[in-house]
């Protein structure tokens, strides 16, 4: 049976979420995050970088969320939650599902970096930490990460989903970043259409038995 290697508060619900979606059956075997939040050391039996989302099925193991993704609707999917070919969906479908980790993340991952900078750092040297943070924050991080709030919010205008106005897993990648644009990004603030997104996805039947199988999931708080 599929089984998905399911680390707290990551990723990893993403595809939970896309197998209730499909009606895949699959299994999970649980990881809980140690309290720097890295993952445990027994992910790295599964695959040698430890790090989730990990599926393994058939005798294959996969990792990476978009690849993992593009697994399961190929093989799970039966033309369902995917464009069909050679149409503008279907190529706004395939940007989206890269970009959600290839450009999204990277502005969120440097935002939660140097806001916890200052509070890891020595007592004496977390004011001099602070206010590099701060200034990174200001003048690098926190303006390309508006920049891809504003540019959600444009597309989203556009169509209902980000690939067109039917739901498709693109829709499940792009889940991540919106969800930690929310927590730490100041999503709420301008961005009517990304949270009504966000209201869109948190109501689909499949996301909340994915909460339940998973456990709780809280992204960037």
């Amino acid at each position: 049976m599929l089984t998905v290697h399911h680390l707290n508060n990551s990723r990893s619900q993403r595809v939970l979420w896309l197998l209730e979606e499909l009606g895949v059956p699959y299994e999970i075997v649980r990881y809980q995050r140690q309290p720097d939040m890295r993952a445990p050391q027994e992910l790295r039996a599964i695959h040698p970088l430890g790090k989730s989302p990990v599926i393994t099925d058939n005798g294959n193991t996969i990792a990476e969320s978009g690849a993992i993704i593009e697994y399961l609707i190929a093989t799970y999917g039966n033309g369902r939650l995917i464009p069909p070919p050679n149409t503008p969906e279907r190529l706004r479908y395939t940007y989206w599902l890269h970009y959600a980790e290839g450009s999204a993340m990277q502005p969120l991952l440097l935002k939660l970096l140097f806001t916890l900078m200052p509070k890891r750092a020595p007592a004496l040297l977390r004011p001099l930490v602070r206010k590099v943070s701060n200034q990174a924050l200001t003048a690098l991080v926190n303006p390309q990460l508006k920049q891809h709030m504003d540019y959600w919010e444009a597309e989203l205008g556009k169509s209902e989903w980000f690939a067109g106005n039917e739901f498709t897993a693109a829709d499940i990648q792009m889940s991540f970043p919106l969800e930690a644009a929310q927590a730490r990004g100041g999503l709420e603030q301008g961005h009517p259409r990304a949270m009504a997104f966000l209201d869109r996805i948190h109501a689909r039947p499949a996301y909340a038995r994915a909460l339940e199988k998973g456990g709780p999931y809280q992204v960037g708080r």
